[in-house]
């Protein structure tokens, strides 16, 4: 078995816990609201602004022997840069406050979910942050164009609403491919260790996000 399939092995019963957040069975039922869509925008913007620096704080932490790893780090920070202004596009075409999301704070979830993986480069092993890369795409890729159509279906929303939503569920495909190739190339016992651990946590944490969300008063 390779470490990337060892590692959804291990966290399935985390993912699990993200995957039945109320919300996520409503969406996908097709019982959603405006502000529920509105609530979870925000709370993307609040954690997908802080994408790039992540990736600027593994990298710089990254030992001479992941300097492959560094390299990768490099061109992903390219790829991602700019992606919550999209969420922000997004939020106006949904004729509500952008300006007021980007001076807001977010929810406690994603504070303690951003602030944790920063904690886990600095403090413990900078590789950790896969973990959290392992969880969001891989969470996009399970939800998120399906869950934009339902959406979109619901609300009669603009293309517009959902570049954020559309991106990601087909360009985080090439990403996971990408981030499969690398942990598998990790032959560090603490480093793998580190990543299991990392996204059991972020897991549960970004599931609480979810549950952060508040609920369509649909019956």
């Amino acid at each position: 078995m390779s470490f990337y399939e060892s590692l959804l092995e291990q966290t399935s019963s985390e993912r699990n816990y993200l995957l039945s957040a109320p919300i996520i069975r409503q969406a996908m039922s097709g019982q959603v609201s405006l502000p529920s869509y509105v609530a979870f925008l925000t709370e993307a913007y609040h954690h997908v602004k802080h994408t790039v620096p992540l990736l600027m704080a593994c990298g710089a932490r990254l030992p001479e022997r992941l300097e492959w790893l560094r390299e990768a780090i490099a061109e992903y920070i390219e790829e991602e840069y700019g992606h919550q202004e999209w969420i922000l596009n997004d939020i106006r075409a949904c004729a509500s406050d952008a300006d007021a999301v980007r001076g807001g704070t977010p929810q406690l979830a994603t504070e303690l979910m951003v602030s944790y993986v920063y904690d886990r480069i600095a403090r413990h092993n900078p590789v950790s942050f896969f973990g959290m890369v392992t969880v969001l795409e891989g969470t996009s890729i399970a939800l998120a164009t399906q869950v934009a159509g339902v959406i979109q279906d619901k609300l009669q929303l603009p293309n517009q609403a959902f570049s954020y939503l559309t991106s990601h569920g087909s360009l985080d495909l090439e990403h996971i491919e990408l981030l499969k190739s690398l942990m598998n190339r990790l032959d560090n016992d603490d480093d793998k260790a580190a990543v299991v651990h990392t996204a059991k946590v972020v897991y549960r944490l970004y599931g609480d996000v979810f549950r952060s969300l508040p609920l369509s008063s649909e019956e």
